[in-house]
């Protein structure tokens, strides 16, 4: 595996902003840090999440976003974008969808992190870029960045870079799970194979599981923000 650098590690604190008619709390509004941060089992000191019950948590404890995918949306946006521009507390350079894989563990400073997910896009990325369609764009590419849970807790620099430890008998990369879960949703039997993976997060667990008991999951309100 190449070398895996942190770009930007990134923290916030939730706060209140207007969506629509409505105020949500969210804590997609990060920035860069210079010092280091203590990794936790949920989160990095300095950083919140507004929704607990879809982001953070144990099995999301850090959100991981590629810098190479930054070029593709600063043309797509026509704008020039800060770090965390999708919300991610670390910006990785050498770690792409197709390459890593759920369950791949890595070190990084004192801290040992596993992937546990695909990141899911929201609609608070709309919020951020003003582009209502950005949920989707993102989810379509592929380019949507992945989740970490943490094995094992301590500090993090921003100057660290990540030594992959290991990866599961069954390997299955982040962009096999997204095609899984958004466009091959009557692929029964992908879905049977990547709930053999023990490293899988509870949430895509639980929407598999549902998927093959025919019961189909609602995802407009994930991107659109509306009920």
């Amino acid at each position: 595996m190449q070398k895996i650098e942190i770009h930007s590690l990134n923290v916030g604190k939730p706060r209140d902003m207007q969506f629509g008619k409505k105020e949500v709390t969210t804590g997609i509004n990060k920035k860069p840090v210079t010092e280091p941060v203590y990794l936790s089992t949920v989160n990095f000191d300095g950083d919140g999440q507004g929704d607990l019950v879809n982001h953070g948590g144990i099995d999301k404890a850090a959100c991981v976003y590629p810098y190479e995918h930054y070029t593709f949306w600063e043309k797509e946006l026509g704008k020039p974008l800060e770090m965390s521009a999708f919300g991610e507390n670390l910006t990785l350079r050498g770690l792409l969808e197709d390459e890593v894989c759920i369950g791949d563990s890595f070190q990084i400073g004192e801290a040992i992190v596993q992937v546990s997910q695909p990141r899911q896009p929201c609609f608070k990325l709309s919020l951020i870029h003003d582009r209502k369609d950005m949920p989707v764009l993102v989810q379509d590419t592929g380019f949507t960045g992945f989740y970490f849970r943490v094995l094992k807790e301590g500090i993090v620099s921003p100057s660290d870079e990540l030594v992959h430890i290991s990866r599961p008998e069954l390997a299955i990369t982040v962009s096999e799970a997204n095609r899984l879960m958004h466009h091959a949703k009557d692929d029964l039997d992908g879905a049977r194979k990547i709930l053999q993976l023990e490293e899988l997060s509870t949430s895509w667990r639980r929407t598999f599981n549902k998927r093959i008991a025919g019961d189909a999951a609602d995802t407009s309100e994930r991107l659109t923000g509306n009920k």
